[in-house]
């Protein structure tokens, strides 16, 4: 586009703003790709710390000097080299100096640089440091021209734009940063193993990822703990991304009558006062039974944090427990992202060890050739000053005799065929040099340099010479800074370790109320009473909650939870808190994931997804389907969806079948149909299904069942009213149809609320919306025909209704 000249005389060029933003973004991302967020695949350090490493050790800052202020440091860092905020610079400086954030921390610091509790560091004017012997292993020959040394952001000085690095330090310190569309996450290895790896590689460069395995067994956190399985370690190794399950180590002492558990390692990353809150809390919410005190002991000496448990608890339960519930294991999702030529590539482990050896190979190509160099140099200066020792007393009449420097060195060049430094070398000689002992001690440096440059030379002619030092430099650096490994490796057994292997299996009451309360208790809460009675509070409900629904599972079963909305939710029955009889319970939103005004319509308590089992769905408004219970195997975070359902409709009742059954449907205004499941085909989770009943108006399906002859039909009402009925009454017909007459509802009975199947061996327990529950026989209920209104099963406060039925089987 033409330019347009503004009246001032600045130039303005118009553009599309999609461009410009286009352009702007791309050079910013690249900025931080490059610039900030990323490691060199080659020093394994960002910019920001290879400042850091730099200017410390241009100020002279080794591990042998005395410590400087940080605030020192920081403003020679950002003044030369960094000019971003001196807090980042800061913070970084901390991180490179907490021994429980890098494996091998690259400088040393003194001074409160902050703890695994989170606590901040202290200012930069309090704080001293220094590198630390590792680190200068990294800038080791910088100054033998070993890497490209680039300008500073103002060109007055130049940095180096990678360091030489002895050491492999992106695998062993690891590294993590977000870039745009990006992120790197490399964990932190043990020195020994990585070394031994490098040595590996350069034996056979043929070597596999899988191979390099036997070196490199995982990574090993400053923090220590334990890494559950191999699986995640090998997807990392052989593609660059990788999750691992990384665990705290816990152990258990005997305290009198009582256990104790001690947390002395956690996962990396993890801030151990928050675990503690976190762990209090889960611990005051229920969501962890069986622990009575926790304290931190953690002292200079080390982590201890110390668990009391109460009398009789089952440690490994409550260890299980912890597993489940806090950060006491994590997630820990490698990312092998790093620059390579600038760009950025995720490698697996033998990429990221070639690149290593790669750039040590360079390093010391460089290095030999500068020091060739320098030998050479130094070597011929010599050759001169021997030639001088050897005719010296014509030199030194010669020397006198001249005029001036300049033609005492033109004479010797012309005379002696020397070069211009040799004759500006002789020229400088100092008089000492002529004693026959330094005379001897010269030609034997010279005699020591020409072995030095053929030694040289033979390095830089043979690329083996080059691997070999490698090799040598890394069995150096294993017997400096080598050390054992602190995270454990647990076989992948430990990962799938069951917690109802601690648990015994037993019958217990799950309850929940109106407003989504769940808790589950032992069924001896309920004690037996007479029909009539008054019954017992069964929880605490707010004025405007109320129980609704109640039954009984074992604790090793699942729970598929269907909801009103037609999904299907999985819960163990032991992950439900425990509660006493008064207590309300935990809200099932903190179990669940559940949408907005999605409730739990039923529960069905499953020890095993069979094949040959169906799960029979119907809804309010008579919709039934049939699927198989194997498609609900497999358990998602979130839910699945179990039926589709209109918006007008919702799930009421969900039966466990062998598809060969009869279905008994009943209705609120007292209707009821039987029919074949077999009427009703399989269908696919999404199927919205069939016609199951027809309904008349105003009238909604309040319960299902599987019939079965042996039985009685038990109908309650919500007035508190109830009868028995032979299941033979119901007649197999059609589905659907209107069907027959269940109950006569009448405004002294009310309308049905619940229909069971009962023998005369169960128990029945009623629940009402003030929250009373009463337990009863069910041989203490008539037994009855079909089209009448029932006799009073509890009797019910004024405004008070039964809500809701469940059967306690009281067989074998």
């Amino acid at each position: 586009m033409a330019e347009i000249q503004q009246p001032h005389g600045d130039k303005v060029i118009p553009r599309v703003i999609e461009d410009e933003m286009k352009t702007a973004y791309l050079e910013y991302s690249m900025s931080v790709i490059v610039g900030r967020a990323l490691p060199d695949v080659r020093d394994g350090l960002k910019p920001v710390h290879r400042r850091i490493l730099y200017a410390m050790y241009d100020m002279g800052m080794t591990h042998n000097k005395p410590f400087k202020k940080s605030a020192r440091i920081v403003g020679e860092v950002l003044g030369k080299y960094h000019p971003h905020g001196d807090m980042a610079v800061y913070d970084s400086m901390v991180r490179m100096a907490q021994d429980f954030s890098l494996r091998y921390p690259l400088v040393d610091g003194q001074g409160n640089w902050g703890s695994v509790d989170g606590d901040n560091a202290a200012a930069m004017r309090y704080t001293e440091s220094r590198l630390t012997k590792s680190a200068e292993e990294m800038l080791q020959d910088i100054e033998k021209k070993t890497v490209k040394f680039v300008p500073n952001f103002d060109g007055s000085l130049e940095e180096p734009s990678v360091l030489p690095s002895k050491i492999p330090q992106l695998l062993i310190n690891g590294s993590s940063g977000i870039a745009v569309g990006m992120a790197t996450n490399i964990p932190p290895h043990n020195l020994k193993e990585v070394c031994a790896g490098v040595n590996a590689y350069i034996d056979n460069p043929e070597i596999t990822p899988a191979q390099l395995m036997q070196y490199v067994q995982g990574p090993d956190f400053p923090t220590g703990g334990a890494i559950c399985g191999v699986s995640g370690i090998k997807d990392a190794y052989l593609t660059g991304r990788g999750k691992l399950a990384v665990r705290g180590t816990i152990s258990v002492e005997e305290n009198k009558q009582r256990q104790r558990l001690i947390i002395d390692e956690i996962p990396y990353q993890v801030n151990k006062s928050q675990l503690i809150e976190e762990i209090a809390g889960l611990v005051r919410d229920k969501h962890i039974v069986g622990i009575s005190d926790i304290r931190d002991e953690s002292d200079r000496d080390g982590m201890r944090v110390v668990i009391e448990l109460k009398s009789g608890v089952n440690s490994d339960v409550v260890i299980n427990q912890l597993y489940e519930h806090t950060r006491l294991q994590t997630t820990f999702g490698i990312i092998m992202l790093a620059l390579v030529n600038n760009a950025p590539k995720i490698l697996n482990l033998r990429q990221l060890v070639g690149a290593f050896v790669e750039h040590r190979q360079d390093i010391i190509t460089k290095r030999t050739q500068f020091e060739l160099d320098e030998a050479e140099k130094k070597a011929h200066i010599l050759e001169g000053l021997i030639i001088a020792l050897e005719n010296i007393d014509p030199i030194i009449t010669f020397l006198k005799s001249s005029k001036d420097t300049g033609e005492a060195k033109q004479g010797l060049i012309e005379d002696y065929k020397l070069t211009d430094v040799q004759a500006q070398a002789i020229l400088d000689m100092r008089l000492a040099r002529l004693t026959a002992l330094e005379q001897e001690k010269l030609r034997e440096e010279h005699s020591a340099l020409i072995k030095l440059i053929a030694e040289l030379k033979a390095i830089l002619a043979d690329p083996k010479r080059i691997l070999a030092i490698i090799k040598h430099e890394m069995n150096e650096v294993i017997q400096k800074y080598g050390d054992e490994r602190r995270t454990k490796l647990i076989p992948a057994e430990a990962e799938t370790l069951e917690e109802e292997a601690f648990i015994e299996q037993q019958e217990v009451v799950i309850t929940i109320t109106h407003a989504g309360y769940v808790k589950r208790l032992s069924p001896d809460t309920y004690k037996q009473q007479r029909r009539g009675g008054k019954g017992v509070i069964g929880a605490e409900t707010k004025e405007e909650d109320f129980l609704e629904d109640i039954f009984i599972a074992n604790t090793h079963d699942y729970l598929l939870c269907f909801t009103n909305k037609g999904k299907v939710h999985w819960l163990k029955v032991h992950q439900v808190p425990e509660a006493g009889r008064y207590a309300k319970g935990t809200a099932i939103v903190n179990l669940l994931q559940l949408e907005k005004d999605e409730k739990i319509a039923t529960f069905i308590p499953v020890g095993e997804f069979k094949q040959d089992h169906y799960l029979f769905m119907v809804t309010k408004e008579g919709t039934v389907k049939k699927t198989s219970l194997d498609q609900f195997s497999s358990p998602r975070k979130g839910g699945i969806l179990a039926i589709g359902i209109p918006e007008t409709d919702a799930l009421i009742s969900v039966l466990l079948t062998d598809s060969k059954k009869d279905i008994l449907i009943a209705t609120k205004q007292g209707m009821a149909v039987r029919f074949n499941e077999e009427d009703v085909r399989p269908m696919g989770r999404t199927a919205y299904g069939v016609r199951g009943i027809n309904l008349r108006e105003k009238d909604v399906v309040v319960d299902a069942l599987v019939a079965d002859d042996t039985a009685t039909v038990l109908t309650i009402t919500e007035s508190g009213f109830g009868k028995r009925t032979a299941m033979t009454e119901y007649r197999t017909i059609g589905r659907g149809g209107v069907g027959v007459t269940n109950l006569k509802v009448t405004d002294k009975n009310g309308t049905v609320v619940a229909v069971k199947k009962v023998a005369d061996t169960d128990e029945i327990i009623l629940i009402t919306q003030s929250g009373i529950v009463i337990r009863t026989p069910a041989k203490g209920i008539s037994v009855i025909g079909r089209a009448t209104q029932g006799v009073r099963i509890i009797k019910l406060d004024e405004k008070d209704a039964v809500t809701s039925a469940t059967i306690i089987k009281m067989e074998e």
